[in-house]
């Protein structure tokens, strides 16, 4: 099997040639912990979780690391404005610490509740300044760098392939259109160390701050990205994920760094995940349609159910989030998982289905396709080996289709069963019929046995529910 992907660097779908024979090195972006994450970030997290899965699933080992930024994300892409972390804190009365370890435990929680694999490695940004001042130091000795009255800064006109990734022309981008210059050379340059404010200035005094040999401060947001994947991946790996709005500025300015320091090809794959949209606008607090996991949860939505809503689209296409839209999702997930419980296990594969499964898959993680041919897969009375083919492709989906859940039967169709059970005492036979009718309406159905009657969810949907069974192309 060869894994075909779409790398933003080319623009181009490539077959994925590792670095090191049958291993894949993998960073992934991971999130600034001040607040909860919403769930358009943790669309992110499961596209890269499923390109974990399918790896694994080919036979790689996969070592997959991912950062955590608990210092110098500031407010503005501009390296202007309050530290994201150090906000909060005064925002919260609590120390910057405090902060990042609560929202990072909350984090993971949501990715349990996702079911998504975490990372072999966690790094800090706040336990790697060392190695963010080294990094600082090779680019000084290159000549990349200048100080200014706040900081040390990136020259961005010395790396001549800077914006290659997301396609900047250098000579085209005006000053002061991305950012205010200031005393910087270059629109585009960054900042590697920001100094912190001195006495006096007016500027409360930071929690978070370092010596260095520019100046008492702290690192710049992209810095940690390059220090951190190299320590742990090498100077050059296989493959970067993140958002697309990673592109243009953060990811940029991560190659420039990176290479300018090594003089070498920093990563091989980089690949991003699109927005989370809507009404047709990426999810924000300005737009709407933001929530959290934990807040979903409270709105009757199983996580998994929002999974799978994720994978209805390919990760490279915006997907449009509405709580009916989830809704139809939830219940075609529930479908599945009941169809799924209702098979018999005959302990045998079906190589047709799972050779389209795993084509779908390895083409440029296409989870559309491979939920549509799961659920051709599962309609198809013929075809044997159902039970093992679907825990092999769940592997992939993550969607928990084999593990057994408590049923909880609501009390207005246990009433129903009840007063259908009086009705047939009583031989009254059309009512009774009448009552499973209704029972099967809402998603149920009764059995009769020989130790009486026993409610159980219908493979059949409810009457009043949009179903949403087969993936969609968005």
């Amino acid at each position: 099997m060869v894994l075909k992907i779409y790398n933003t660097l080319t623009r181009k779908i490539e077959n994925f040639k590792p670095l090191r024979n049958k291993k894949a090195g993998i960073y992934s972006c991971g999130p600034t912990v001040y607040w909860y994450q919403h769930i358009g970030n943790l669309r992110s997290y499961i596209f890269s979780d499923i390109l974990k899965r399918v790896l694994k699933y080919n036979g790689f080992e996969v070592r997959h690391v991912m950062n955590i930024t608990d210092v110098g994300h500031l407010t503005s892409d501009a390296d202007q404005g309050e530290d994201k972390i150090e906000k909060a804190a005064k925002k919260e009365g609590k120390t910057a610490k405090e902060i990042s370890e609560f929202y990072w435990k909350i984090f993971k929680e949501d990715f349990e509740k996702l079911n998504i694999k975490e990372p072999d490695v966690w790094c800090k940004a706040t336990e790697h300044i060392k190695e963010q001042i080294d990094l600082i130091k090779k680019l000084e000795k290159k000549g990349y760098t200048y100080k200014t009255g706040d900081g040390v800064y990136f020259d961005t006109s010395k790396f001549k392939k800077y914006g290659e990734l997301a396609g900047l022309k250098k000579q085209k981008i005006k000053a002061g259109k991305r950012v205010a210059l200031k005393e910087k050379k270059n629109p585009t340059d960054f900042a590697l160390w920001k100094f912190s404010p001195s006495a006096g200035s007016g500027q409360a005094k930071r929690q978070q701050e370092w010596k260095s040999p520019w100046g008492i401060g702290f690192p710049g947001w992209h810095l940690e990205c390059s220090a951190m994947s190299m320590k742990y991946l090498g100077k050059s790996f296989d493959i970067h994920t993140g958002g697309q709005d990673h592109i243009s500025i953060h990811h940029t300015n991560e190659i420039a760094q990176s290479e300018a320091a090594t003089g070498k090809k920093f990563v091989n794959f980089w690949l991003h995940g699109a927005f989370l949209t809507f009404r047709g606008e990426k999810v924000s607090k300005s737009k709407g349609g933001l929530y959290t996991v934990s807040q979903l949860g409270e709105k009757g939505f199983n996580p998994l159910a929002y999974r799978y809503f994720c994978l209805t689209a390919h990760y490279r296409t915006p997907l449009d989030f509405s709580l009916e839209s989830l809704d139809g999702a939830k219940n075609s997930y529930q479908r599945l998982k009941n169809i799924v419980r209702e098979l018999e296990n005959d302990k045998k594969i079906n190589k047709k289905y799972l050779a389209d499964f795993e084509n779908a898959i390895n083409d440029d993680l296409n989870m559309p396709k491979a939920l549509s041919i799961l659920w051709n897969f599962l309609r198809d009375k013929k075809a044997e080996g159902k039970i093992k083919t679907t825990e092999k492709m769940d592997k992939i989906f993550g969607l928990g289709l084999l593990e057994k859940e408590e049923t909880k039967i609501p009390e207005r169709i246990k009433k129903l069963a009840d007063e259908r059970k009086k009705r047939r005492e009583e031989k009254n036979w059309g009512k009774a019929d009448e009552l499973r009718k209704e029972i099967e309406k809402q998603g149920y159905r009764v059995e009769d046995t020989a130790k009486g009657q026993k409610i159980k969810k219908s493979n059949r949907r409810p009457a009043s529910v949009t179903d949403v069974t087969d993936a969609r192309h968005l």
